[in-house]
């Protein structure tokens, strides 16, 4: 995936002054559009033309907005008109960072503070950076706000599909389905779960004989009791894993989440293989793009995790808060099975990952049966993040950690202090445990391997949404 950014820099209106800064403007530009290259992540729309008059800083700006530039960045090196900025932001998609670059000899510093004090006195959004865009720090910075400002835009317009209503009474998990669509521009589709069980008696047996035969061949270990797990019910897992994906393509859903319980869970099968497989990059079949599916139809987790996703780039967590262990102060982030088989050993080839994953029969939760999908989450910096509700507003807490590695036999000893049959991530905050659990409003948490918390910042304030980071 590419992230698509325009591209407009601004000089001087007077012909005889621009005539001269020409060159100057398509060098630093250039420097421009070389930083942003490099990373791999961007595709630059480059205006045509430097703006040096009004029709021109029109003109160019709905260029950009027709090749589908999913954020403007307005670039200065030199003395601009600040009507010039003004004008373009009426007509290039936002949002808008205005980024002056190094250029001692010319007042390019001076631009784009005069074109930001005229875009803020008519009160358009925009945010301000500078220096070298080829100094790592700098293109750090600007790569954060990039990968906000697009994931903010690529919300817009998608679809989330709910499976299901309420599960268990939890409040955290049910949408505010006229501020998803006022805040993010997302729309909800309520699917009953049914669905599941009938789309699922549609996927040929070969199908799921083949995906079984996979998963035996490749995990660590699959553990048959004859009851709780047997072939036919990974079976019956795996073709609900197709259901669903067909029924996200049918209904051009973006991201699902699956209530599961209590129905499916005491009736039919539970969905832990449908819904870390749902997660991965990669199945059965071969690599295909993560649909972000949160359990137990946590709608607000479902959100969190394709802001993330599409943040990042990379699979997404999803966890209980389960436990905390003080004598290793760390949070055991254990849910049934949900966690996807990337998380494992960090990989995106599921031959890797798959050496450290188990099926464990399910628990005396799940009376239906089938597999829990099992692992110890990769060692590994992380950033784990949660968009809650107070008074009506959404506040995202956001909080750097760590994933830990004690080895092979403390983890299992780890695991089986909680739920041996469950996956974990064994997290340590960049927080106290007090601090965490007197403020965190949730639950569930999910997260990604890196830092991600200037993006996530940047992702708030573009949003309008609070946010509170836990250092």
């Amino acid at each position: 995936m590419k992230r698509k950014v325009g591209l407009l820099t601004f000089s001087d209106g007077r012909d005889y002054v621009n005539k001269d800064l020409v060159e100057i403007n398509a060098r630093f530009e250039q420097a421009v559009v070389e930083a942003l290259n490099s990373t791999g992540e961007v595709e630059v729309i480059r205006a045509e033309r430097i703006v040096d008059k009004p029709s021109v800083a029109k003109e160019e700006a709905l260029k950009l907005r027709d090749k589908g530039a999913q954020m403007t960045i307005f670039h200065y090196a030199v003395w601009a008109f600040p009507h010039f900025s003004v004008i373009a932001s009426k007509f290039a998609p936002g949002p808008f960072l205005l980024f002056g670059n190094v250029n001692p000899k010319y007042p390019g510093m001076v631009g784009m503070l005069a074109a930001a004090g005229a875009l803020e006195q008519d009160g358009t959004q925009t945010y301000r950076m500078w220096g070298d865009p080829k100094d790592p720090k700098v293109l750090k910075k600007l790569m954060a706000f990039i990968r906000a400002a697009t994931a903010r835009n690529m919300l817009k317009g998608q679809r989330y599909g709910m499976f299901g209503g309420r599960s268990m009474g939890m409040y955290t998990a049910v949408p505010n389905v006229d501020l998803w669509n006022k805040l993010f521009g997302i729309d909800v589709e309520h699917i009953d779960q049914l669905e599941i069980i009938e789309k699922s008696k549609k996927v040929p047996d070969s199908v799921a004989e083949h995906a079984r035969e996979w998963l035996e061949k490749h995990a660590k270990k699959i553990h048959y009791d004859g009851k709780q797990l047997t072939p036919e019910k990974l079976q019956l897992q795996i073709k609900s894993y197709y259901a669903l994906r067909k029924m996200a393509e049918d209904l051009e859903l973006d991201f699902i989440g699956v209530k599961a319980q209590p129905e499916l869970t005491e009736h039919f099968v539970t969905m832990d293989v449908a819904e870390a497989f749902l997660n991965d990059p990669y199945d059965w079949d071969g690599p295909k793009e993560p649909l972000v599916c949160a359990t137990e139809a946590d709608s607000d987790g479902a959100l969190t995790m394709q802001i993330f996703k599409l943040i990042s780039s990379q699979p997404v967590l999803f966890a209980d808060v389960r436990h905390y262990d003080s004598d290793d102060n760390f949070f055991d982030l254990c849910n049934s099975g949900q966690h996807a088989t990337f998380f494992a050993a960090r990989s995106y080839d599921p031959v890797v990952n798959l050496a450290k994953v188990e099926f464990y029969p399910e628990s005396f939760y799940f009376p239906a049966g089938g597999a829990s999908v099992r692992h110890i989450a990769a060692p590994g910096e992380v950033t784990l993040a949660r968009l809650t509700r107070k008074d009506g507003r959404y506040v995202m807490r956001i909080i750097k950690g760590e994933f830990l590695d004690f080895g092979e036999e403390k983890n299992e000893e780890k695991a089986r202090a909680t739920q041996i049959e469950w996956p974990h991530a064994f997290a340590r905050l960049k927080v106290s445990a007090e601090e965490f659990l007197s403020s965190y409003s949730s639950n569930h948490i999910h997260g990604v391997y890196g830092d991600y918390v200037e993006e996530l910042v940047h992702f708030c304030k573009l949003s309008g949404i609070d946010f509170v980071v836990y250092a």
